[in-house]
């Protein structure tokens, strides 16, 4: 145990990889930012909604106008930049954390696993050495250099995306992945143009060949990439799968993320190579030789924090078995959770308000108050449907005068290409219950999917 300790936690490492790490990272996340800016997506996501569902919890995140939400989007891709540069780092890390998160919080709708993935991996730069080589800050002061670094610094970003390949694996190892290719045998027909390719993804096959493929791929790549006999070929492998997904689905940075970020599980020889190419040289041999050493209160400090965040994601992926429902149907446990490209959902959901003292009954059109977007994810997620409920009991309390407005919603979702089935119980007065992470009874049961078959 003492050696293990020692070899993965304690034993100085050459710091190329996380220099590697902090420019590919801070660069891509800056390009990201712009990109988002250039392509209208603020004004389509952040200006143009009226109404915006919040996590748990999170509730006080609120929208910050049109000129605010453009400064936040402008310190994003700064203090990226910043991060990339290595130019005033420590700053640079916070403010990156800090406005991301907080872009990401403002709409839950929004929610999408690499989005979560960053905020995590910027969150660990926070307290990680790497500005300290090939950086503006030792440009600006040179005692800053350090050529080694304690060996968990770099293992925490292998930890971490050892965390996202694993359960992103154990999550596809349900019924609907593993024996109906589902949604895969949905998803590739509508490819079937693309060419070369294309042909064959009209056949059943091809989707149980994709379906296990991912599913392996997901539970072993990391592992293959640990081993030094088999990393060229998992990188390889990196490539093409994260690739070839881009092609086919639209799912932004993902790929670009994950193929920059498993460059980590390279050893310090290829890192100093590559760096060489850009300019990076050892130019003190004392200041490569030493150790950036953390100071004993910081270490007594993050000692207690990064065994919490450790078992926290470990925890996290697994919370939904303390429901009783599928996860895929109900959500329970399903954010935060590695679960990637499982589910094809769709729904219809139509609220219908009464006044209680009249019995006047008001049937809702959702599109009043949503965008198109929102309106998708709401009707198949139940925490957003409850959210709406209780946005149409203030709306109609304030406008309308009615006091204690009764709320019901006539809720149908079809999952994994099944017929669409009753999602909400519609005698449940949804301005009645109280946003919580306890199990909601009020979501019924699909009576197609084992209660345990989806996790």
């Amino acid at each position: 145990m003492t050696n293990i300790i020692h070899q993965h936690i304690i034993k100085p490492k050459d710091i190329a990889p996380l220099i590697t790490f902090r420019i590919l990272f801070g660069g891509l996340m800056m390009v990201g930012a712009l990109r988002f800016m250039v392509n209208g997506w603020i004004e389509k996501l952040y200006l143009k909604p009226t109404f915006f569902f919040k996590y748990f919890g999170f509730e006080w995140v609120q929208p910050l106008g049109e000129v605010g939400t453009y400064a936040l989007f402008s310190l994003i891709a700064l203090s990226a930049m910043g991060i990339m540069l290595g130019l005033f780092y420590r700053i640079s890390t916070i403010i990156f954390f800090i406005t991301f998160t907080y872009s990401e919080l403002l709409d839950a709708t929004n929610y999408l696993n690499h989005y979560y993935l960053v905020c995590l991996l910027a969150f660990l730069l926070i307290f990680l050495p790497a500005n300290r080589a090939f950086s503006i800050d030792v440009k600006r002061n040179p005692s800053l250099q350090v050529g080694k670094i304690p060996a968990w610094t770099i293992n925490i970003l292998i930890f971490q995306l050892a965390v996202v390949y694993t359960f992103a694996g154990i999550a596809k190892l349900n019924y609907d992945w593993l024996f109906n290719s589902m949604p895969l045998a949905i998803w590739l027909p509508e490819r079937a143009d693309m060419p070369v390719l294309g042909y064959f993804f009209q056949f059943k096959a091809t989707a149980y060949l994709f379906s296990w493929f991912g599913a392996f791929y997901d539970l072993t790549v990391a592992y293959f990439l640990l081993n030094k006999k088999t990393r060229p070929f998992a990188y390889a492998a990196v490539i093409i799968f994260h690739v070839f997904t881009k092609l086919l689905f639209n799912i932004g940075l993902f790929p670009f993320i994950m193929i920059f970020s498993t460059l980590i599980f390279f050893p310090a020889a290829f890192h100093n190579k590559w760096l060489s190419y850009i300019g990076y040289k050892k130019t003190s041999s004392t200041a490569q030789n030493s150790t950036y050493k953390y100071s004993k209160l910081t270490n007594v400090i993050l000692r207690p924090l990064f065994i919490a965040y450790i078992a926290l994601q470990i925890l996290m992926p697994l919370r939904h078995w303390l429901y009783p429902s599928p996860v895929l149907w109900s959500e329970e446990g399903y954010r935060l959770s590695w679960r990637v490209m499982l589910v094809e959902k769709s729904g219809l959901v139509t609220f219908h308000i009464k006044d209680p003292k009249t019995g006047r009954q008001t049937e809702i059109v959702n599109g009043n108050y949503l965008t198109l977007f929102q309106e998708k994810q709401m009707s198949i997620q139940p925490d957003f449907i409850l959210q709406f409920a209780h946005f149409l009991k203030k709306e109609y309390q304030q406008k309308h005068g009615i006091e204690n407005p009764i709320i019901t919603a006539d809720a149908h979702v079809a999952l994994n290409g099944r017929a669409s089935q009753r999602y909400i119980d519609p005698t449940v007065n949804l301005a009645e219950i109280e946003p919580s992470l306890r199990h909601k009874k009020w979501v019924l049961q699909t009576t197609d999917i084992p209660i345990r078959a989806s996790k």
